[in-house]
């Protein structure tokens, strides 16, 4: 009785463990979209630009400030777009988001 009992709670263990990383797999976190990454990946770039611009001293605290706040709209916009989605954006939306980051690239050290 004892050796079934200690053979279940086994099963179960291995069950649990095996089950694991499948499901940890299926989070919407860890689904990864390219046409997503190319957008934030552009965003990340162009707040390390206005920081570093802001450290040489070529852009102000005020411009720098309003620079990563329209990045980080995109972003916002990004995410919100890719909520509604399923988890990621479409082409339409990749290309818009595009757009407004290469507006957006234009202003920063003017």
């Amino acid at each position: 009785m004892k050796s079934l009992r200690i053979a279940m709670i086994g099963c179960s263990l291995a069950a649990v463990i095996g089950l694991s990383p499948a499901a940890s797999a299926e989070t919407r976190w860890a689904r990864h979209h390219p046409r997503q990454h190319e957008v934030l990946r552009r965003e990340h770039h162009q707040i390390a630009r206005i920081n570093r611009e802001r450290r040489e001293g070529e852009i102000t605290g005020a411009q720098a400030r309003a620079d990563r706040s329209a990045d980080r709209a995109i972003a916002r916009q990004d995410h919100a777009d890719a909520r509604a989605n399923g988890g990621y954006i479409t082409k339409a939306q990749q290309r818009q988001l595009n757009a407004e980051e290469n507006a957006q690239s234009r202003t920063i050290g003017k």
